[in-house]
């Protein structure tokens, strides 16, 4: 049996996952599913903040379920790149890529972005750059808690990867670039 090819990115906020899964996606002709985009639109959806959902997910697990299952049903597409927290874990048999950052830079990165999307404007409704750090921490803070009572795991330790790029050190061409060579040397080893 042919395993299916997925590419799961995750790292950490501001660190480029949207724009690096996109890139590879692209790269290599396959699909692309976003649990950040679905997770900003349940956050519209319900009219509260992305952090408001967070501390609501901390009390409903029906929050986590739902974009589990979103990210389930994503991993059983073929020639996908999945940019989700937790896909890594969700999807075993994928190229496992995790994008690292300085918190410093993703503060900046993030209110940027902030800036010039419209759903992330909706969804996490805020554009300066101290809030926009003290959302991030508060987010991270409430994501380990929950990936952790929830799943036993923790999403931002590196050993559960098969590739750690640092976004800081290479721009996004060179990020996807190493990516798509490193899933295809990866791939010739399965």
């Amino acid at each position: 049996m042919v395993k299916k090819e997925i590419i799961t990115i995750t790292g950490f906020p501001g660190s480029g996952k949207s724009s690096t899964a996109d890139g590879v996606a692209k790269a290599l002709g396959f699909q692309r599913f976003s649990s950040g985009d679905f997770m900003r639109q349940i956050a519209i959806d319900r009219k509260i903040s992305l952090n408001e959902l967070s501390v609501l997910a901390e009390r409903d697990t029906t929050v986590d379920e739902s974009i589990d299952n979103a990210v389930k049903k994503a991993g059983k597409m073929d020639k996908v790149v999945i940019d989700s927290r937790l896909a890594f874990h969700w999807i075993p048999n994928s190229f496992k890529v995790y994008l690292d950052l300085p918190l410093e830079i993703a503060k900046e990165r993030i209110s940027h972005n902030l800036k010039t999307n419209t759903l992330r404007q909706e969804s996490e409704g805020q554009t300066d750059v101290d809030e926009v750090y003290k959302k991030i921490v508060a987010r991270l803070e409430s994501e380990k808690k929950r990936y952790k009572e929830l799943y036993n795991i923790d999403h931002t330790d590196k050993t559960n990867f098969d590739l750690v790029i640092d976004t800081n050190k290479n721009n996004l061409e060179q990020v996807v670039n190493v990516i798509v060579s490193e899933y295809k040397k990866w791939r010739e080893k399965i």
